[in-house]
């Protein structure tokens, strides 16, 4: 035990390294990061945080090369948590975001492989090579602290109820993301009378807000601001409701909706069917899944959020002898699109979460009749 801690403090030493000697202040801008550093700057002088000119001036100072300032999207539910960003040079803030990040996702995967009994194989390191992660890596996005905190979730839903409710918070900044997961959680909630983790889940939200509003009185005047008068939903991301969209009608913003209308209503069902033998581990990752491929709006570093999932499924395979070039295949295929297209925006990104839905289906066939293993 204390071998393998050594080799991931040197791994992540290493990694500092690299990033400290390779990253140029251009590259540090590119990154998703930089809305979220802006946004901390923002708010330690007591300013807009979603001010589009003060943010691309600020970021353009900073080594940025284009017209178009990255602006932090998600409502003003923790603001709070941006503000240590204001207090550092972009670089720096940027090297201990990705090392947070990384150690988020390690964190991740060996609590994934304890709460399946602790399998004697090496198949949870295929996890730090699942595609969504290098993609969240590479933008500097937030999918891997979402990501523990489903697998914290997962961890203490039967034990600590109130805070496997509390660390649902943050999921507040993409609300989009997590609507068929709500339901379901509500509905279960309802029907186990877990009423302890919605407490938890309400009075973290109300926390966080609180506290967004002393750092910024004006946060949802000025975020009501930015969304009339910037077209979001005008943008293409690679998602299922929009590819839909383009195909059928593409000034018709409510086709992009009809994935998770239709996922909202699977999820009601699916938790109203399955109310008294629910698991999280089984049941509960699908519906994860179909909350990430239903989102109108999402990148495919939020697939991060899958790996929870993909690693059960991996397992469960492993264990009943199916092959895994499947998930070999679709991961190499999106890590080479990772690693070489330009953009995260690219149209062909929309394929990738029907794909590990359907490796899902696939993987885990039949394994939810069986009980848990923690």
């Amino acid at each position: 035990m204390f071998a393998a801690g050594c080799m991931i403090a040197g791994g992540i030493v290493v990694v500092v390294l690299l990033y400290a000697l390779g990253l140029t202040p251009a590259e540090v801008t590119q990154r998703d990061y930089i809305e979220y550093w802006s946004a901390g700057q923002q708010l330690v002088r007591h300013a807009d945080p979603y001010d589009f000119a003060a943010i691309l001036q600020m970021e353009r100072k900073n080594g940025m090369r284009t017209d178009e300032p990255r602006v932090c999207f998600s409502p003003p539910v923790a603001l709070e948590a941006m503000v240590p960003l204001g207090w550092m040079k972009a670089k720096p803030g940027l090297i201990l975001w990705l090392v947070a990040e990384l150690g988020c996702v390690l964190v991740s995967i060996w609590l994934v492989w304890r709460k399946l009994g602790k399998p004697d194989s090496r198949l949870q390191l295929l996890g730090l090579a699942f595609a969504p992660v290098v993609a969240c890596q590479m933008a500097g996005q937030i999918g891997a602290f979402f990501l523990l905190c489903l697998v914290l979730f997962l961890e203490f839903h039967d034990t600590r109820p109130w805070l496997a409710g509390a660390v649902l918070m943050p999921f507040a900044m993409k609300p989009h993301l997590f609507v068929p997961f709500a339901i379901a959680l509500l509905i279960w909630c309802m029907a186990q009378r877990k009423f302890s983790i919605l407490a938890g889940a309400f009075l973290a939200l109300g926390a966080s807000l609180a506290a967004s509003l002393a750092v910024d009185p004006h946060a949802w005047a000025q975020y009501r601001h930015m969304t009339a008068t910037f077209p979001l939903m005008d943008w293409f991301v690679p998602t299922v409701g929009m590819g839909l969209r383009y195909v059928v009608d593409r000034p018709a913003r409510w086709i992009g909706f009809l994935p998770e209308a239709v996922g909202c209503i699977w999820a009601a069902w699916y938790a109203w069917k399955h109310r008294r033998g629910w698991d999280w581990i089984t049941h509960g990752q699908l519906v994860v899944m179909v909350s990430v491929l239903a989102a109108p709006y999402s990148w495919v570093s939020d697939q991060c959020l899958l790996l929870a999932a993909v690693l059960w499924a991996i397992f469960h395979a492993g264990k009943r002898g199916r092959t895994l070039l499947l998930f070999l295949l679709i991961d190499g295929v999106m890590l080479a699109q990772v690693l070489t297209l330009q953009s995260m925006t690219s149209f062909w990104f929309v394929w990738t979460a029907p794909a590990w839905l359907a490796w899902y289906l696939y993987a885990a066939r039949d394994g939810w009749s069986e009980p848990n293993p923690a």
